[in-house]
């Protein structure tokens, strides 16, 4: 079994409604992604996904929520756009076009901060 995973980044300013401090103020971050997918067999190259492939999927979500004003996105328009709720969307947004015979998406992870974040194994 191997997990692959690729690393990217997008910008975006969110603001958590109803949160009890400064995080309810607008404001923005850097954040990083990861996406992971689990392979349990490796194809005729030797690859489990190619990274090109990998890459072209999520940087197509990804694109839609960079230098956004992420509340004004219309899958966060009735929930707070938290690392969670970005997770759990890119994942969603993910499963179906990262699924084969051969492998599937295994974790998203979104990163506030180096020091903060949260993984998303699906449901």
């Amino acid at each position: 079994m191997f997990d692959i995973f690729i690393k990217t980044h997008f910008s975006g300013g969110h603001h958590l409604r109803n949160y009890p401090g400064d995080c309810e103020k607008p404001h923005g971050h850097n954040w990083k992604v990861k996406v992971t997918v689990r392979a349990e067999k490796l194809d005729a190259l030797g690859m489990g996904i190619d990274f090109k492939v990998l890459k072209k999927q999520v940087n197509l979500i990804v694109d839609e929520l960079d230098h956004c004003d992420l509340n004004e996105h219309p899958s966060f328009k009735d929930k707070n756009p938290s690392s969670e709720h970005i997770a759990q969307f890119l994942f969603s947004c993910l499963k179906d076009p990262l699924h084969t015979d051969r492998y599937c998406l295994h974790t998203v992870q979104v990163r506030e901060t180096d020091n903060s974040g949260v993984i998303y194994y699906g449901d």
